[in-house]
């Protein structure tokens, strides 16, 4: 369990999402996982001023990991603190990188894994959190696989 830093001005936005005493954030939580194609009734989340606490269980940690990040690259949202347990086996923890003004998923492939050519596989592994190899923005996280 541990806390996840993203950049708060950076994502998409959510419609009175942080709007204090929202009574509605968690269903709106729900239905943008659902949204992004994530929607497990296993998880759950809340907010508490800019961060967002996850709990629940699913069954990879692919699945964490794409979860963690769609809730973190909502606007406003500084931090997830994330309590999920994957329940299935136990697979290596990605890497993550911040998106920076002027990157594309080539210059981030060539700078992790020396290869531009290896920028669908950053891709692969954000699906469905991507919908197209160029339609990132600064201050976006991603998840770099092995």
């Amino acid at each position: 369990m541990s806390i996840f830093s993203f950049v708060k001005e950076a994502g998409e936005k959510l419609i009175d999402l942080l709007t204090p005493g929202n009574a509605n954030a968690s269903e709106q939580l729900k239905e943008h996982l659902s949204k992004v194609g994530l929607g497990n009734p296993n998880v759950q989340a809340t907010i508490e001023g800019d961060k967002v606490i996850v709990t629940g269980d699913v069954a990879s940690q692919e699945e964490k990991e794409k979860i963690l990040l769609a809730l973190g690259n909502i606007a406003g949202v500084g931090s997830v603190d994330d309590q999920i347990t994957v329940t299935g086996p136990v697979a290596k923890v990605a890497r993550f990188v911040t998106v920076k003004k002027g990157d594309t998923l080539s210059a981030i492939s060539k700078a992790e894994y020396g290869d531009p050519n290896k920028y669908n596989k950053i891709f692969e592994a954000n699906k469905p959190l991507l919908s197209h190899p160029d339609k990132i923005y600064p201050g976006q996280v991603l998840r770099i696989p092995e």
